[in-house]
């Protein structure tokens, strides 16, 4: 028993380079992921740094250190997020662009092949997503892209 007394003070008298470390640990995490997640734990442990400095017991600190992150999980980083995004531009690119992009078929198209033409001016192989043929000359949509073949569906405007 007087072992496990001598273990609890040295934690309790090095807990401090614990807190250095997990705030260390978290914060280079936090700069290969850019997800504030693990800026929300280090300050958190920041909070379990400042309570072991007052003199608190360790699992105290373990216990207000964890409930701190959980909220500035859930108070701090929404708004945070919400500010890096607010500058984004909301125009949607690449495969993005062309779903639901109209078209026009420029050959008969089928569950194997086809070519359609599209608003954009591209000119894309595709299949249509359905059994029914799409007919030369139809309007269609494009519903998905599947590499370099587009998947597209009558328009009935």
């Amino acid at each position: 028993m007087d072992n496990f007394a001598t273990f609890v003070q040295f934690i309790d008298q090095w807990a401090w380079i614990g807190w250095l470390i997990l705030i260390a640990i978290f914060l280079v995490i936090e700069m290969l992921t850019l997800d504030f997640t693990f800026l929300m734990l280090s300050f958190g442990s920041v909070v379990g740094l400042v309570t072991d400095f007052i003199g608190i017991p360790v699992w105290v600190q373990v216990l207000i250190a964890a409930a701190a992150a959980a909220l500035f999980i859930l108070f701090l980083r929404p708004p945070l997020i919400k500010r890096l995004h607010r500058g984004e531009d909301p125009t949607k690119s690449n495969v993005e662009a062309l779903l639901d992009l109209r078209g026009t078929a420029l050959q008969d198209i089928t569950q194997i092949s086809g070519q359609v033409k599209l608003s954009n001016g591209d000119t894309w192989t595709a299949r249509t997503a359905g059994a029914v043929p799409i007919p030369q000359g139809s309007p269609i949509a494009v519903i998905a892209i599947n590499g370099a073949t587009a998947t597209v569906r009558p328009v009935n405007d």
